[in-house]
């Protein structure tokens, strides 16, 4: 397997934007591709993560139009969808073509527009990628289905809502040194807990904004890296997979099963563990969601990840700093930009260049970007190289 490297890296401001669907995704992919220092005749492949452009924005068969809008004349575009992992998905299959051969140099773009969307049809859009039969047709919406997580974890562990809070400031706390956040405010435990009750025990504070964006990668093999601007950022180890789309088919519902095999088959392939991580951007699409996913990544034992945000280490001076770019919470949402926006994130910590939020001394970044409650689960490990 050919190893593989980003030489491109770039993102849009998250949040609400006047810009259409393909104009972000076109000022992502352009700015990626001067990143790299090349222009679209060199790509060979676009791959396209996003999750419901049909219902968002009225518009499928979106991956050829982006490729049209960015001159990418006649290369095979594709779409992949994997609910709010679209973005990591578009990421992996860009990187097995890659690995297998077929192409040298893949543009890979995550891009959403949502907030031309009213707030009630966006929330029933994105519970489609829950179980309809059991969970949405019942009226069981995604802050629904994290707020049964919540109470079931503060009933295993005996918590309470402290952690989530110190989980809400400390990613509005990070956003704010993000120009790319669609948040950049501080906030205080008062505001999290005196905001909006959503679905108890969450409140608005706990759950990540409806949000526009797009963020795009170039990725070659290492062995051509060298024909590029930028120095290629390694991608060491990738891990996928899945479980019931229904949170009541699991046997637990405090850790997300498919993101514990993702990790442990991406620790596998980089030669790594979770002690050799230094930063790590998760899905955390609600506060709860962030604590389950550093237990669930190896970070902390079952029932201390609330403890250890609440002591500050996963803080950007922390032991393990967490979404240092301010996570899906305060740097915003759009589902499919997502999970390649948090790779792109890595990339600038790795290089150095997260002004206002650089974390010192990466070495090594993951990434874990979930869809839905937990069927699917993506995760990657990039490292600094030679």
């Amino acid at each position: 397997m050919r190893e593989m490297v980003v030489v491109g890296a770039a993102e849009t401001k998250f949040g609400r934007s006047e810009s259409s669907y393909r104009e972000l995704a076109v000022e992502a992919g352009r700015k990626a591709m001067a990143d790299a220092g090349i222009d679209a005749g060199r790509v060979e492949s676009l791959v396209l993560g996003s999750f419901s452009p049909g219902t968002f924005i009225n518009q499928e068969h979106v991956a050829p139009l982006v490729a049209s809008e960015l001159g990418l004349d006649h290369v095979p575009s594709t779409r992949t969808e994997n609910a709010c992992a679209s973005g990591a998905t578009a990421v992996m299959t860009g990187l097995m073509q890659i690995a297998a051969g077929m192409h040298d140099v893949v543009l890979v773009v995550g891009v959403e527009k949502m907030t031309s969307t009213p707030i009630g049809e966006a929330t029933s859009i994105l519970a489609e990628a829950a179980d309809w039969e059991s969970e949405a047709k019942a009226g069981l919406t995604f802050p629904g289905v994290y707020a049964l997580m919540a109470r079931a974890y503060m009933h295993q562990y005996g918590k309470d809502r402290s952690m989530l809070d110190a989980v809400a400031v400390k990613a509005h706390g990070n956003g704010v040194g993000n120009p790319y956040a669609q948040f950049q405010k501080a906030i205080t435990v008062e505001d999290v807990r005196g905001s909006m009750m959503i679905a108890d025990p969450l409140n608005l504070y706990d759950c990540s904004p409806i949000s526009d964006g797009a963020a795009a990668i170039v990725l070659t093999a290492k062995d051509v890296a060298d024909q590029f601007a930028r120095p290629g950022i390694p991608f060491l180890g990738f891990g996928q997979a899945s479980d019931a789309l229904a949170l009541h088919e699991r046997d637990n519902i405090t850790s997300i099963p498919a993101a514990q095999i993702a990790s442990q088959r991406a620790y596998k392939m980089a030669g790594i563990g979770p002690d050799d991580i230094s930063i790590a951007e998760v899905h955390d699409c609600f506060t709860i969601a962030e604590i389950v996913a550093t237990e669930d990544l190896g970070f902390f034992e079952p029932g201390t990840g609330g403890d250890a945000a609440i002591s500050g280490k996963t803080g950007r001076d922390g032991t393990i700093p967490i979404n240092p770019s301010g996570g899906l919470k305060a740097k915003g949402h759009p589902v499919g930009a997502s999970g390649v926006g948090q790779i792109v994130e890595s990339v600038f910590q790795l290089r150095g260049e997260a002004e206002g939020r650089q974390v010192d001394g990466v070495n090594y970044a993951l990434t874990h970007n979930v869809g839905g409650s937990g069927a699917t689960c993506v995760v990657t490990i990039l490292g600094r190289g030679e």
